[in-house]
């Protein structure tokens, strides 16, 4: 059986690792009574998984409480780390009757996305044929990082980040336990203290209890020889709440999804949130301020023009002035973007357009609208006829602009709503001028 307790030197998130299914805490949905991975590890029938989710949420756990309560050989190597070469020295020892001892062999991949697609191609043969049963942990997305064929041979399971309550059942039980925690020292810390760890540890339990662990070693007893955790040392353990996810991580992209599609849906309190978490966690201000404008030419288009002129002053300045200050010019325009009315006739006028002349012959320019720049070129139709709409009345004046063969089509249909009624009323007024005519 592996040696995970076996040093009070270990780090406290490392020694509170639980030991069985009844001390692991939290991720129900996939390990909760009835549950298929909980009826696998009480039947003993492993099949190769694959867990993800952010750090501190319980994947290196549930495999630990994998090897101590299966009847398999347990194998553990960390991608970071291992090569190949690692790979081939488990196999070789799973596929050895006397190493084995006729036991299948789980082999548990700590960042199994670490691995490149040469060393993920090497566990194939032996995850099909059923030499080794992995068990695969990421921070990733696996769907995006690992091996296709890989995942095709695993069952992918995503784990949450951890409840608040969760976070406080962890911290109670490190505090209590006389063999890996703190059981035998009189630590006196309040409930609400309590909660306030597991609220700024944002559903990661390693932050949780390590910053437990930082405030027992560092706070001397008091006279009595009880260890006082106040607020105030947590606060100086923990510093502030942290951030759930990073600017390279899967989180990139589900917090700008979420900002852009908060700017879309006119809900400003939700984007300004969005947007506050890309610069806690460091997102490019370029990249955030491109988004932005993005937003603000597809979303708002020509129901609020003055919305993108915003958006691209807010690039500029935050350009120049640079984080903390660029905070403010990108927070004007998120806000301006999502509070506007919104249109995308724009987007969708561009995009039609464009789909007519990749997939059609759109035709050609007419000979009145063309430009006659060289001498002699009148005399071949160039520009001939063409009439300045100036000229006219209401200064526009009844001409083929279409193509022959686009004519009577529609690209541009403005909406009843913000500017795009004074476009759409201006339209009309062409229209009824032209009739005219």
């Amino acid at each position: 059986m592996p040696e995970f307790y076996d040093s009070n030197s270990k780090p406290l998130a490392y020694r509170m690792s639980p030991r069985n299914l009844d001390e692991y805490v939290g991720q129900e949905h996939i390990i909760g009574k009835g549950k298929m991975l909980r009826r696998m590890i009480e039947a003993d029938r492993l099949s190769s998984i694959i867990l993800f989710g952010p750090p501190g949420v319980g994947k290196s756990a549930l495999a630990r409480v994998i090897a101590l309560t299966s009847s398999f050989r347990f194998e553990q190597i960390n991608a970071v780390t291992a090569g190949v070469s690692d790979i081939k020295n488990v196999i070789a020892d799973a596929q050895n009757p006397i190493l084995s001892e006729g036991k299948r062999t789980v082999l548990f991949i700590d960042e199994i996305h670490r691995f490149n697609k040469l060393q993920q191609d090497s566990l194939l043969p032996f995850v099909e044929n059923g030499t080794i049963v992995l068990i695969g942990a990421t921070t990733e997305n696996p769907f995006f990082e690992v091996n296709k064929a890989l995942i095709s041979r695993s069952t992918v399971l995503q784990l949450n980040p951890l409840t608040q309550e969760n976070i406080e059942t962890i911290l109670r039980n490190a505090i209590s336990d006389k063999e890996r925690g703190y059981g035998d020292t009189e630590v006196v810390i309040s409930d609400e203290t309590i909660s306030k760890i597991a609220y700024n540890s944002n559903g990661d339990a390693r932050n949780a209890l390590k910053a437990l662990e930082l405030a027992v070693i560092t706070t001397a007893p008091d006279s009595k020889g009880r260890v006082v955790l106040t607020d105030e040392v947590i606060a100086d353990c923990m510093q502030s709440r942290i951030i759930a996810f990073d600017k390279d991580g899967e989180n990139h992209y589900d917090n700008i999804s979420a900002m852009i599609k908060s700017m879309r849906g006119s809900d400003p309190d939700a984007a300004i949130l969005y947007l506050a978490r890309a610069l806690k966690a460091g997102e490019p201000i370029e990249f955030l301020a491109r988004r932005i404008m993005i937003c603000a030419a597809e979303d708002v288009g020509l129901a609020n023009p003055n919305a993108l002129l915003l958006a691209v002053a807010a690039f500029q300045t935050a350009i120049a002035v640079g984080m903390p200050e660029a905070r403010i010019p990108l927070a004007e325009a998120c806000i301006m973007v999502a509070a506007s009315p919104k249109s995308n006739a724009s987007y969708m006028a561009i995009n039609k357009a464009l789909s007519d002349v990749e997939n059609t012959d759109t035709g050609v320019v007419p000979m009145h609208l063309r430009n006659a720049p060289a001498k002699g070129m009148s005399e071949l139709g160039y520009g001939v006829d063409y009439k300045y709409a100036h000229d006219f009345p209401g200064h526009v004046v009844k001409q083929q602009y279409m193509t022959d063969k686009t004519i009577g089509r529609k690209y541009y249909e403005p909406t009843s709503i913000g500017y795009e009624v004074k476009i759409k009323e201006y339209i009309a007024k062409v229209d009824e001028i032209l009739n005219g005519q």
